[in-house]
């Protein structure tokens, strides 16, 4: 929702609310809050020996080895199998 003078308005919806300044008061905003870019995340085929047999789907690569990883996917759905190729780094997701 967003401000439009005295009232609360929905950007899908266009549903109005009247403001309420307690209400306001207790609300979380993004003032003063800064972004320091994505937390670093582990490469988990690093220091990684097992590998399977997986064709590299790089043009100019014929490796048929890949390391793999599993990744959740947001919401913990599912996982993805994630393929890293031994030979050239490139990097793709099970099909």
């Amino acid at each position: 929702m967003h401000t439009e003078g005295d009232t609360w308005v929905c950007r899908s919806c266009e549903n109005e609310e009247p403001r309420d300044s307690q209400a306001e008061a207790a609300m979380a905003t993004q003032d003063g809050q800064w972004d320091d870019g994505a937390p670093a995340v582990a490469d988990a085929t690093q220091d990684s020996t097992e590998t399977m047999q997986e064709p590299c789907p790089a043009d100019d690569c014929d490796s048929d080895r890949a390391y793999s990883e599993m990744m959740p996917k947001p919401g913990g759905s599912y996982e993805v199998r994630l393929f890293t190729c031994v030979e050239c780094g490139h990097k793709w997701r099970e099909s």
